[in-house]
């Protein structure tokens, strides 16, 4: 296990000396955030992206993401042409040592939340869902935490109508297309793709999700088998389908994981949960069953703590402050220690 960081680049209000600092850091999960979607990532671009973390000790193994162009989801004709770039992006990043690339295949929004500093008792916040609140939203006139900076009125009313009509069947045969379309470039570089489930993990203003749990990953590996096909498993974003029992789920598809969000929730509904403290007392997944699976199958793959409160008067990126974050990576590296620890002195007893 590599237990790794989310860093937003040279804009992120986190120095990489920071995070250097965490206990067992080894390297950061970034992008080259201000190329349009859809254009290739040139290696100048690349190389200057990962000296920042050569400098820092810090490895760059793992992209998150190249974002998939919406004109790809939907099977236009310009899919083609937005499919070899960003196979020819696969294949500069394998150039730099790139071993993993996080990517959605969310239409649209590719993670939803009703409020990004819901408070807690203790005094921190962090990000909540309320579907209830959700579904009082017109979807003629959204405003939505966190995207009414991505598109404009005109814009996320243009996407929507675009997707009008898209069933599942036809979203998942765009996904299959796509990776069809750049696994070559994947063998040929050395990269898996590593699929991150849709968040949450239902549809909402009428556009289809398809990576939910169990069925999904069955359909997904049964159609497209290759190995470089695989799955960022987000703890959060699955665990949000109470249906999905996430120690079964890691166990299961430990080889195809390539990447692991662990990210806490707790449940306040059917269909509402607030973020919080990694800690498996903190919320309602347990932490230690998901690392002891993860562990039993075999996984040797990229860990991030995912999504962390805003803790000690930091006012941060929602989400993607320092603090709770760095106390999460320590408190999952122990989870990790003690388990593969212990795993360790069994087999010697045999």
């Amino acid at each position: 296990m590599k237990m790794t960081f989310r860093w937003y680049g040279e804009g992120d209000s986190i120095p990489l000396s920071y995070i250097r600092q965490i206990p067992g850091m080894t390297g950061v999960v970034t992008a080259v955030y201000d190329v349009p979607v859809g254009e290739v990532w040139h290696t100048d671009r690349i190389a200057s992206l990962k000296a920042l973390c050569d400098r820092e000790q810090l490895e760059m193994e793992v992209i998150e993401s190249v974002p998939v162009h919406e004109d790809i989801k939907l099977g236009r004709p310009t899919r083609d042409r937005l499919i070899e770039n960003y196979a020819q992006t696969v294949r500069n990043l394998g150039k730099f040592g790139v071993k993993c690339v996080c990517y959605n295949f969310m239409p649209v929004f590719d993670w939803l939340r009703t409020n990004l500093h819901t408070p807690a008792p203790d005094g921190s916040n962090s990000l909540s869902y309320r579907h209830a609140e959700l579904l009082a939203l017109d979807p003629h006139d959204l405003h939505l935490p966190g995207w009414d900076e991505s598109y404009t009125p005109a814009e996320l009313r243009g996407l929507l109508a675009a997707y009008a009509g898209m069933t599942h069947e036809k979203l998942f045969e765009n996904l299959v297309y796509f990776l069809r379309g750049i696994l070559p470039a994947c063998r040929e570089a050395g990269i898996n793709m590593a699929i991150h489930p849709d968040d949450p993990p239902w549809d909402m203003f009428g556009l289809p999700r398809i990576i939910t749990g169990r069925e999904s990953y069955l359909r997904l590996f049964e159609a497209v088998p290759e190995r470089e096909n695989g799955i960022t498993f987000c703890t959060g974003s699955l665990g949000a389908g109470r249906e999905n029992d996430l120690p079964a789920l890691a166990r299961e598809f430990a080889d195809r994981i390539c990447f692991a969000h662990l990210r806490q929730i707790r449940f306040e509904g059917e269909r509402d949960f607030c973020e919080c403290g990694h800690r498996t007392d903190a919320g309602s997944l347990d932490m230690l069953a998901i690392v002891e699976a993860l562990a039993d199958g075999g996984f040797d793959g990229y860990v991030r703590p995912d999504h962390g409160r805003n803790i000690w008067g930091e006012d941060g990126k929602p989400g993607y402050g320092l603090y709770d974050r760095a106390l999460g990576a320590c408190y999952l590296s122990g989870l990790f220690e003690a388990v593969e620890g212990r795993k360790k002195k069994g087999a010697m007893r045999k």
